[in-house]
């Protein structure tokens, strides 16, 4: 759908709600707010002000998990006061989480009356999987939907010292998540950016 956001109107980033299970990092939806915030400059409310705003609503065990759901819940007439009163315009589900996928390898580190040192060699793999989905609070509609999946493998050698290798998985998913949401919400297709 079309979804060219206008200057006084903003977006909220939610983990989307989950009965059972691992939600969503509080400190990557922090991140996609922020560079959202800055790559664009897209007002990007507080997830936990706009929670607890809509309380009881929006917790985890009444939160709408389908676009259906949040049709019937803005039908209330308390709850649609409250989203106008914000300024809220769309609602970003963020799903997903960074997780280690792989490792092996050792590494062994000692210290002794003439000095001490690592030896060995360590790896993990890592795996970032996320995807938005956009809600529309005017239209009531799912706007569209952006996702990103990043691997990456980090190693530690030890030779004397540990010498880390990080793969930063989480900060390249936050960076294209970001990019695509905020492609998409100003009427971009995020489809073509570089490094989709």
């Amino acid at each position: 759908m079309d979804t060219a956001i206008a200057a006084n109107e903003a977006v909220v980033l939610l983990a989307k709600p989950q009965v059972e299970g691992i939600t969503t990092e509080d400190g990557f939806m922090d991140c996609v707010g922020d560079r959202m915030a800055a790559r664009s400059g897209i007002q990007v409310q507080s997830n936990d002000a706009f929670v607890d705003s809509m309380f009881p609503w929006l917790e985890p065990a009444t939160a709408p998990q389908r676009p259906e759901g949040m049709t019937r819940l803005l039908a209330r007439d308390a709850v649609a006061r409250r989203v106008a009163d914000s300024g809220i315009r769309y609602i970003i589900w963020v799903d997903g989480s960074t997780r280690k996928t792989d490792s092996g390898g050792s590494i062994a580190c000692s210290v002794g009356p003439t000095g001490g040192g690592c030896l060995g060699f360590g790896w993990w793999e890592k795996e970032s999987d996320y995807e938005a989905v956009v809600w529309d609070l005017n239209t009531a509609k799912t706007a569209g939907s952006v996702s990103t999946n990043v691997t990456g493998t980090s190693a530690l050698v030890g030779i004397l010292v540990p010498l880390p290798f990080i793969a930063r998985v989480q900060g390249t998913a936050c960076d294209r998540l970001a990019g695509q949401l905020s492609a998409c919400l100003q009427g971009e297709d995020p489809s073509v950016l570089p490094g989709r």
